[in-house]
């Protein structure tokens, strides 16, 4: 008891790999999305994704 089963793994996979294209597609360091496992930093990281600035706008004329 206690491991993670492949169904686990998989599950975070199917919303990892969007997650880290579309952080990676708004400007930020695609590894970022990573902390989208950790419990309420994803929540705070969701809040900061949708406030802030992203870098793409900022390098757009």
């Amino acid at each position: 008891m206690g491991g993670l089963s492949i169904w686990h793994w998989v599950i975070a996979l199917t919303f990892l790999v969007p997650l880290w294209r579309i952080v990676s597609k708004a400007g930020f360091p695609g590894p970022l999305s990573l902390l989208a496992l950790v419990p309420l930093v994803n929540v705070v990281l969701l809040w900061v994704f949708a406030f802030a600035r992203w870098p793409v706008e900022r390098d757009a004329p």
